[in-house]
């Protein structure tokens, strides 16, 4: 006997329903996997990011030798106003300003009447004292004999002999007035002290003068020795400790473009200045022929040696923090490590450093202000940087998460095409 369609017909059914549960649940796990694995790409991704990317440098030592500029004033080897050491009158001036003397040439000369006349009255009291002096010797003698016979009594003869003594006393003292007059009458000629030039003449035929140096005595003349120069030149106190006795230098004058005049040290002052913190020292140039001259100005080149230790790094890997001026360098782990450092010269674009960073150590180069010690970082090198912004690295992380995107779409295509079959 042939069983009912209907029974035949409702197992058929429930099938159907099972298998569109089962790729009902298809799908949904489907786009369960896909969120997961979006996900787990973006954590990665933002890791990734969080993480900053620093380019590198190596810390490199100080040149050996340091060409350093100062400027300097140039001083005559010898220089000094003449004065008048006599009253009087400018009889004549001989020499002008550029002319060259030697030791006891004549400059000018002084018209003293006065002077001269006082001079023939000291000359006529000292022969008047010669005169009373030899006749009181005389009577002092012939008195000591007359008081050997008991001829004068003793009181006489001590008389006489205190009157040749005080003859003798004024002798000496008109004979050193006229020495002082004659010397006074000897300043009436004005002489070079030293072989020299002429920088200065301040005085004209006629013209009054008086004596001495301070008062109403003006300077008559300037005379310089040029054949050698002096050169002062004030030397930072970062610089000092490598001033050495043997020590050459440099000068260029603006008005000698080309040429360079070696000097060498000669002296320094031993001491700074409290104010300027500085140390003056001299150099010795030769001037035989001429060529340079004294109170001008020069810029004297040293080559000073370099501290051994001395590292040179660019001012945009400084850290300016609360703790000091400091580096950012990379730690055995890959890791950032901050040290604080001393500068010890600022060069404008570079600072030498003294202590906290040694030649060779990997130095970030514009390190983040939020860098912070044991803080994790990726590192890169400029040749890495193709775009010049030094994220790279984290381009590379971005194309990854496009690929995983591309992946999980064509999971997420699979499973759409599963639904539509």
């Amino acid at each position: 006997m042939t069983p009912p369609p209907s029974s035949s017909r409702k197992p058929q059914g429930s099938s159907m329903l099972i298998i569109l549960l089962v790729l009902v649940a298809l799908v949904a796990a489907g786009g369960i996997v896909m969120r997961l694995h979006e996900g787990s790409a973006l954590n990665r991704a933002t890791k990734e990011e969080a993480v900053p990317t620093v380019v590198v440098m190596k810390a490199a030592q100080g040149p050996p030798a340091e060409d350093i500029t100062l400027p300097g004033t140039v001083q005559a080897w010898h220089e000094a106003p003449i004065y008048a050491r006599t009253n009087g009158y400018l009889k004549d001036w001989v020499t002008d300003i550029g002319t060259p003397v030697k030791a006891g040439d004549l400059i000018a000369e002084i018209e003293a009447p006065e002077i001269d006349a006082q001079l023939k009255q000291a000359e006529a009291d000292l022969a008047t004292a010669q005169a009373n002096n030899r006749i009181a010797q005389i009577t002092a003698t012939r008195w000591e004999n007359l008081l050997k016979t008991n001829a004068v009594s003793k009181q006489d003869a001590d008389s006489r002999v205190a009157a040749a003594a005080a003859a003798a006393a004024t002798e000496a003292s008109a004979d050193a007035n006229v020495n002082h007059l004659r010397d006074l009458v000897s300043f009436e000629r004005i002489v070079a002290p030293f072989d020299g030039i002429i920088t200065a003449r301040n005085t004209d035929d006629g013209a009054l003068i008086n004596a001495g140096s301070s008062g109403t005595g003006p300077e008559l003349f300037h005379i310089a020795e040029t054949d050698k120069l002096r050169v002062y030149v004030q030397v930072p106190e970062t610089y000092v400790d490598a001033i050495k006795p043997d020590l050459v230098a440099d000068l260029h004058f603006a008005e000698h473009p080309g040429e360079v005049f070696s000097a060498r040290l000669t002296r320094t002052a031993d001491a700074l200045d409290p104010t300027a913190r500085t140390l003056l020292i001299e150099l010795e140039v030769d001037n035989e022929k001429g060529e340079l001259m004294p109170g001008g100005y020069t810029d004297v080149h040293f080559k000073l040696p370099s501290s051994p230790n001395a590292v040179r790094l660019p001012v945009n890997t400084l850290l300016f923090r609360a703790d000091g001026l400091q580096v950012a360098t990379i730690d055995a782990d890959g890791n950032a490590l901050l040290k604080s450092i001393k500068v010890s010269r600022d060069f404008g674009k570079e600072v030498e450093v003294q202590s906290g960073i040694a030649p060779g150590e990997t130095i970030i180069v514009n390190p983040p202000d939020s860098l912070a010690t044991g803080q994790p970082v990726r590192v890169i090198t400029s040749g890495d940087d193709q775009d010049g912004d030094g994220k790279d690295g984290d381009g590379g992380t971005k194309d990854g998460k496009d690929n995983d995107k591309n992946d999980d779409g064509g999971a997420s295509d699979s499973g759409k095409d599963g639904k539509n079959q």
